[in-house]
């Protein structure tokens, strides 16, 4: 027998140890290194895991197949009181030490992609490169929310807080982050929210501890129509649409904070030869500081307005005035994780165990919920890095040794996150 040979079945023993290395020299605490070393002998599982969920649509508001194999996989991992709540999110529990009823720390990754029903969703490899939609974002978060849980049980780790695992609906888009507005808002564990963990890409060395806010608007811009030559000369919304654009990109906004705002979607008209009496414009507005994000929307609002009455001044309005219609389509709340908040120096310090650096980031993740509500929060990534988010050549680095270590990092994060006390109302 060749010496390779002989030592394939010992491998996986052999990475978990080199895997547990680096943080042994940081902690005494037994179960932590079980079960960071059950998580490296996870690795083949994790990686399975993760292109079956890929591969299980989850489109923007259509979440509930792959809603429903979380929550069978939240049961085979021993989760307790596992549900699928009223808005869609699948919640489980692992009990801690503490008294029943006290405040928990949630870990979450969201279900939804931004791919449409009939975007063709198979995972390929080339070497240690996954390439799917939506593989990073979120498939990668779910994966490893399942391989976490296993690993605690298998080094049979306690914490002082319960440990709330959470996939959500509605992360992305027009979702408008309705899961975990439920979840802070109206779900069963509302009342006990310590803590708050998202799991939301594949830079494991990335912290976001401030929460981008956004307003989102569709503005409906109507006017009589007509014959684009037998009614020229009348007033046309097309204009008034393009004038709020033009205005909208007048408007100087900070740079720090970062604020910005982008015209995104028109849509309407009947035919090339018709003045159409409906337009349609889409515009995104964002800001990590609440009062630079209202001072913003507050001016395209009145723009929406000043575009209006020039149009009307400026043509015909024998048919009739143009008007438009303000629809908020989107409203992310904004807010902040102190840079010196205990969760942040666990995240922190998880990363440094692991020779990471960590990037401390501002970002629009789940995360913003908890944040605008002055609960501890951040949004992490695992793995081994990726790119492309987004789009349809999405992409996930799944080399062995960087995606246990990214992944461990995680882990421990979690760990010791769910032992700090959380502040009681």
């Amino acid at each position: 027998m060749k010496l390779k040979d002989f030592a394939k079945p010992f491998l996986p023993a052999v990475a978990a140890l080199l895997f547990i290395l680096p943080v042994s020299a940081q902690t005494e605490n037994n179960a932590e290194l079980a079960a960071i070393q059950a998580l490296a002998a996870d690795y083949d599982k994790a990686v399975a895991q993760l292109i079956t969920i890929t591969e299980i649509p989850a489109p923007p508001f259509q979440e509930e197949k792959r809603g429903a194999w979380m929550m069978e996989q939240f049961k085979a991992v021993g989760l307790a009181n596992v549900t699928r709540d009223a808005e869609g999110n699948i919640l489980g529990l692992r009990r801690g030490s503490g008294p029943e009823g006290g405040k928990l720390l949630v870990v979450s990754a969201h279900l939804d992609t931004v791919f449409p029903p009939e975007t063709p969703i198979k995972v390929t490899r080339e070497g240690d490169k996954l390439m799917a939609p939506g593989i990073g974002d979120d498939s990668l978060g779910l994966s490893a929310l399942l391989a976490w849980a296993r690993a605690m049980d298998a080094g049979q780790v306690t914490t002082r807080n319960d440990i709330l695992f959470v996939a959500t609906v509605g992360e992305e888009g027009l979702g408008d982050l309705r899961g975990v507005r439920y979840l802070f808002n109206k779900g069963a564990y509302k009342d006990r929210m310590g803590g708050f963990i998202s799991v939301d890409g594949s830079k494991p060395e990335r912290i976001v501890h401030s929460a981008v806010g956004s307003k989102r608007y569709r503005i409906i811009f109507k006017g009589p129509g007509g014959h684009s030559y037998g009614a020229y000369g009348i007033v046309n919304p097309m204009a008034a649409m393009a004038d709020t654009v033009r205005r909208l990109y007048d408007v100087r906004v900070p740079a720090d904070p970062k604020t910005t705002y982008s015209a995104s979607v028109v849509s309407g008209g009947r035919s090339v030869n018709t003045i159409p009496d409906t337009i349609a414009l889409e515009v995104d507005m964002r800001s990590p500081d609440p009062t630079e994000l209202e001072r913003l929307e507050n001016r395209f609002l009145s723009i929406v307005d000043e575009a209006v009455v020039a149009e009307n001044y400026a043509r015909s309005t024998e048919y009739g005035e143009i008007s438009a219609e303000k629809n908020r389509i989107g409203d992310r709340p904004a807010g902040s994780t102190p840079a010196d908040d205990a969760l942040v120096k666990v995240a922190e310090g998880a990363l440094a165990a692991y020779g990471f650096e960590p990037n401390k980031a501002a970002s629009s993740t789940d995360s913003n919920m908890a944040m605008s509500m002055g609960i501890p929060a951040i949004t992490i990534g695992t793995g081994a890095g990726g790119g492309r988010a987004h789009t349809l050549d999405e992409h996930l680095n799944v080399e062995r040794e960087n995606f246990i270590r990214g992944m461990s990092s995680g882990l421990l994060l979690v760990i010791r996150a769910a032992n700090i006390e959380y502040a009681k109302d």
